[in-house]
């Protein structure tokens, strides 16, 4: 069963982010907050915990749209390939933010993405998540959670969200009351950015 934990987005306790964090270097899979839905999210260097995140969304973990959640661009590199000045000014302006770009992959991303040519970076403006990714030193590999009530596309309540997921999962973050409305998703691996989906980011800025 999984293990329910309360971390405060205003001041998460180091000690918290610390137990969240061996979980994923184990392989676990962890269900925390973001500043827009809850995301249920992997190590991105864990094999087995990719294809367990894959068999739970069920779908083939090479054909699978995930997001690689960031805690600041500077280990972008490693995963996008050269990006031009506009791009980055675009990125720089809204992240931190609810907000999903869709970026050129280069060769050295996980094995496991290597045929997509594209992927999608998300740096939320939650402290949580970012201070779980800072201390795990690499991207979390993540995904939004739905709801199966056919009103709210996401789970809200983190409650709620444990008494569904509790056998699935390794952990559940306690970080409050989550959105309901997921990240903008924008494109930004052509000419010139593309809103994909609408979502809590305002997209008229691009």
């Amino acid at each position: 069963m999984a293990e329910f934990i309360k971390i405060y987005e205003d001041k998460p306790s180091e000690a918290a982010i610390k137990k969240v964090v061996d979980v994923l270097r184990d392989g676990g899979l962890v269900i925390y907050p973001t500043d827009t839905v809850y995301g249920l999210g992997c190590d991105i260097t864990n094999s087995k915990a990719l294809e367990r995140i894959a068999k739970i969304k069920g779908i083939k973990l090479e054909k699978a749209n995930f997001s690689f959640v960031c805690s600041d661009l500077s280990n972008l590199s490693d995963y996008v390939k050269q990006i031009d000045t506009a791009t980055f000014k675009i990125l720089k302006r809204t992240l931190p933010g609810p907000y999903t770009f869709i970026l050129p992959g280069n060769n050295d991303l996980p094995k496991e993405f290597r045929k997509k040519k594209t992927v999608g970076i998300r740096i939320p403006d939650n402290n949580i998540a970012i201070e779980i990714v800072k201390m795990l030193g690499n991207p979390i590999v993540s995904t939004s959670i739905h709801d199966d009530d056919e009103v709210l596309e996401y789970s809200t309540d983190p409650e709620l969200i444990f008494e569904k997921w509790q056998h699935i999962v390794d952990m559940v973050i306690d970080g409050g009351y989550g959105d309901n409305v997921g990240s903008t998703i924008i494109d930004l691996s052509g000419y010139e950015p593309v809103v994909v989906r609408e979502g809590k980011g305002d997209s008229d800025i691009f």
